[in-house]
């Protein structure tokens, strides 16, 4: 696959492959199935090396139960047991051997040739742990949550005020976005891309086209690359914005709250001046722009005001103690438990783990540009909040950067993939790392697209920092995380 080092394994040397990559200091990012052949399931394992590179890739063909990586990788764990849901095949002494996305009596939509293998998962329900002193109560709550909140159900075990255990069920309303890929045209493709996850439509799109360009071997022109940072940033700044704001509205600070999503709306408006949409859709394509960008003249003022006001607005939350002293302590993340269980983005970063693909892997005009990563080892809500603020200056730093580094030229180029052709993309999204790989058909039309997406990742962290805290500190707990569920449900 183009992008990676690939190599073709039996299914069984997985596990001594796993446990070296851990030794050398590697990191395992996904794994996912598709079917090259209609009766054939080939599983693909993608990994970080140790230092900078390429990416690493294995196949293998299972004959029989692969073998889980989970208790060697935990943050497997969700990857395989999406493949046990989605495509039937069992993974030999997975720790969690249950259904995590789909409802018990709906077959594996992949499972291709081999109906045997949805009667293999029909019986295996989503268990809830079995507590069974008198003490402790039970509250679910969801899927049907206050304001415009996605659905989501939420079981807390609890003894007054304290949270015993914490078990989320986040599927609900899970939408096969990599299955309605299949068919499609690689062009129209970018359009399905953004809307996996709104507000991460550009990273989303971003990743895809990638994707799309790995498996042409193509060029994107460099001014595209540079506008393509440019759009990245801007999502960055908008979304980090809004969460200063959600972040205030749980610790009860209402006037934070309303002067950080006006901000938000200020970004959103330099978005619309600039390409028409507040959600910078519409404007990727694989082999660069859809159209060009006149960022000239007025771009540079508007960036530096918002990043002045921005400023002050931090300033502001510094300095209101009732709002620190909600978030210092709360929901600490361990550095060990963000390695083991997949923490990325501004979660990883804040408990210590310096870890960005833009710098350590870049892609676009990232390799041109300095790049300032933030990074605290706190690992609790101040933390994660802090790492936000920091990355919102960095990012207007960058964008100035890139405006006065702007080449002009062309901003398209022709990425048209040849049937067969497969191709890894990535991006730094404002909530972490994203993933496309995509598979073209024999026909040229997408066969199989994969997504890893970061909320994915970070909802399986986020339980860790639950247990063994209380009711009033969940909200600004789960407001710290930056969730979605559209990007954890796609």
């Amino acid at each position: 696959m183009n992008g990676t080092e690939a190599a073709t394994v039996p299914c069984a040397q997985m596990a001594e492959i796993a446990r070296d990559l851990f030794a050398q200091g590697g990191r395992m990012q996904m794994v996912y199935a598709w079917h090259p052949e209609p009766e054939v399931t080939e599983l693909l394992y993608f990994a970080s090396p140790p230092e900078g590179g390429r990416f690493l890739l294995w196949r293998c063909r299972p004959e029989g139960d692969p073998p889980s990586l989970a208790r060697i990788w935990p943050s497997l764990g969700w990857y395989e047991r999406e493949i046990m849901d989605l495509f039937g095949l069992a993974f030999a002494n997975h720790p969690e051997p249950n259904r995590l996305v789909l409802s018990e009596d709906i077959p594996p939509p992949f499972n291709g040739s081999a109906p045997a293998r949805a009667s293999r998962m029909a019986d295996i329900p989503r268990p809830l742990p079995a507590i069974e002193a008198p003490e402790v109560q039970t509250l679910p709550f969801g899927p049907v949550r206050a304001d415009v909140l996605e659905s989501a159900e939420f079981t807390f075990f609890y003894i007054g005020e304290q949270i015993i255990h914490y078990h989320p069920h986040l599927f609900f309303k899970h939408r096969g976005m990599e299955a309605r890929f299949a068919g499609l045209t690689p062009r129209l493709g970018t359009v399905w891309a953004e809307r996996v996850s709104g507000v991460g439509s550009v990273a989303h799109a971003l990743a895809y086209c990638q994707a799309i360009e790995a498996a042409s071997s193509c060029q994107v022109p460099r001014r595209a690359l540079a506008l393509r940072v440019l759009l990245a940033e801007l999502e960055r700044v908008y979304n980090h914005l809004h969460y200063l704001g959600h972040l205030a509205n749980t610790t009860t600070l209402k006037v934070g709250e309303a002067q950080g999503k006006l901000l938000e709306e200020r970004a959103k408006q330099i978005n619309a001046r600039l390409t028409g949409s507040r959600f910078l859709r519409g404007l990727l394509a694989p082999g660069g722009l859809r159209c060009d960008l006149a960022p000239d003249g007025w771009l540079s003022p508007a960036l530096e005001e918002l990043r002045a006001e921005t400023a002050r607005y931090v300033d502001l939350l510094e300095h209101s103690d009732s709002h620190l002293d909600r978030l210092i302590t709360t929901g600490v993340l361990s550095r060990n438990v963000a390695l083991d269980q997949g923490a990325t983005g501004p979660v990883q970063r804040a408990s210590g783990i310096d870890r960005d693909l833009r710098r350590d892997h870049p892609y676009a005009a990232y390799a041109d540009l300095p790049l300032v990563v933030p990074v605290r080892s706190e690992g609790d809500a101040y933390a994660r909040s802090a790492i936000r603020a920091a990355e919102i200056d960095a990012a207007i730093a960058m964008m100035q950067r890139v405006l006065l580094l702007l080449e002009d030229g062309p901003v398209r180029a022709d990425c048209t993939p040849a049937p067969g052709a497969e191709g890894l993309g990535w991006a730094e999204s404002p909530r972490g790392t994203l993933f496309y790989a995509v598979h073209v058909g024999a026909d040229g039309r997408l066969a199989r697209v994969k997504i890893k997406s970061p909320s994915y990742s970070n909802w399986r962290v986020f339980p860790f920092t639950v247990h063994e805290t209380n009711m009033m500190d969940y909200a600004i707990n789960e407001a710290s995380f930056g969730l979605t569920i559209a990007g954890c449900a796609r």
